[in-house]
């Protein structure tokens, strides 16, 4: 066996390996690396590390530990109270301010905003005979619509990748491409799911958005919420962070950090909780990933992978079933790592000049991410954890349904809108 074809059977065991049992496939990544550089490549140790990724390794812990001092101090959720204050308890519009305020804190690099946003949406949807399922989906989708902005972790990791390999970036078609597919499902999801009940409602649940009772001011919709100095200076550290980060250029991982540290030295108590926030499943799943990825590039993998593409007669035919593939494995893994994955394979491809790079990148990431409300994604197990107990079958079986409906839909509408245009061109 040529060490090509076993770098991409031990790829392919570390997928089977991450979904079956659940293992963080950055964990595998590792290891793998280590097994294909030492065994098959010959390299030592250090050789084999050469490949980590340390700019991303800052910006990840960076940001999510920045993003932890706001989670832990509760500046997020007053936020969210104050933005429904804002629409003065209207039921209406409440659906659409927790799908903003999820793609805010996505787009600002907040990892975690789903696990923030879905308790206190869920719960209100509650209290107030809010479908349930309509609440949860816009949620996930306002996550999605703000996952690929020039600072979010997505788009900060893609044109980062791009940029390495020598390609033009485009982050603000990254950023607007997904946004637009994911707020047109929204609607649509809205649309039909706004006036229907689902089982938790009880007696009288045929009631709308629109007639629902009025909120009391135990949500947070009778009065502004009064924010602690503490809990200002995080917001205005976050704000600082993104005009450093866009209005000057530096370095988004640096800049998080440098802030975090500020916060820290304020109440280094605090400091220690934050960082126990740091999204380190995610930080090992990515570093991983490259790392591994780093390995197969040295193996010449990528190209042995990328002229199997090549060899489909049309370049359209080969993303159309990279999408797709991308949609399927995304659905039942890290859509991070997928993307992280199919990038790394598809460069030699990209640098052929039969397709355009940044309408395949748009394309990808839609493909990869619109499938995030399967029950065995992190956003569709926390949608779950947070459902009322009595429906939660009820709620399970239509998230594999309209996950499913993704998976079928979602990567041929997005290369048809996203990737044929830029190419036909």
């Amino acid at each position: 066996m040529s060490v090509q074809a076993a770098s991409v059977l031990i790829l392919a065991l570390m997928f089977i390996v991450a979904t079956a049992r659940d293992v963080n496939m950055g964990v595998l990544g590792f290891v793998a690396a280590f097994v294909l550089g030492t065994v098959f490549l010959h390299l030592d140790a250090n050789g084999v590390w050469q490949g980590f990724p340390v700019d991303t390794f800052v910006m990840l812990v960076g940001l999510t530990y920045l993003f932890g001092f706001a989670q832990n101090n509760g500046a997020i959720e007053a936020l969210v109270r104050w933005s429904m204050w804002l629409v003065r308890g209207n039921l209406a519009l409440a659906p659409w301010i927790f799908f903003a305020m999820t793609a805010a804190l996505v787009s600002f690099g907040a990892l975690f905003s789903v696990a923030i946003v879905t308790p206190l949406a869920l719960g209100f949807a509650r209290r107030h005979r809010i479908n349930q399922f309509m609440m949860g989906l816009l949620v996930v989708h306002g996550a999605l619509a703000g996952a690929f902005s020039p600072i979010s972790v997505y788009g900060v990791f893609i044109n980062g990748f791009l940029s390495k390999q020598g390609f033009e970036t485009r982050p603000l078609s990254l950023f607007v491409a997904p946004l637009a597919f994911s707020l047109i499902f929204a609607i649509v999801v809205y649309l039909v799911f706004r006036n229907r009940a689902d089982p938790a409602m009880g007696a009288g649940s045929d009631e709308s958005v629109e007639t629902a009772v009025r909120p009391s001011g135990s949500d947070g919709t009778a009065g502004a919420p009064r924010l602690t100095a503490y809990q200002i200076t995080t917001l205005a550290a976050l704000g600082a962070m993104v005009v450093l980060v866009v209005g000057f250029d530096l370095n988004i991982g640096v800049v998080s950090m440098a802030l975090a540290a500020v916060l820290a030295t304020l109440r280094p108590r605090e400091g220690m909780t934050a960082l126990a926030r740091v999204s380190w499943p995610v930080v090992v799943l990515i570093a991983g990933v490259l790392t591994y990825i780093a390995m197969l590039q040295r193996a010449g993998t990528v190209d042995w992978v990328s002229s199997g593409i090549s060899a489909v007669s049309s370049p359209l035919l080969a993303a159309l079933l990279l999408f797709y593939l991308s949609g399927l494995v995304s659905s039942l893994a890290s859509s991070l790592g997928v993307i992280g994955v199919v990038m790394g394979l598809a460069v030699p491809f990209l640098r052929s000049g039969d397709v355009n790079v940044p309408g395949f990148v748009a394309a990808l990431g839609i493909s990869a991410t619109i499938v995030d409300i399967s029950p065995f994604s992190t956003n569709g197990a926390l949608l779950l954890a947070n459902v009322d107990a009595g429906i939660r079958d009820w709620y399970y079986k239509r998230m594999l349904a309209y996950a499913g409906l993704m998976c079928l839909i979602g990567p041929g509408l997005a290369w048809f809108v996203a990737a044929v245009p830029t190419w036909a061109r």
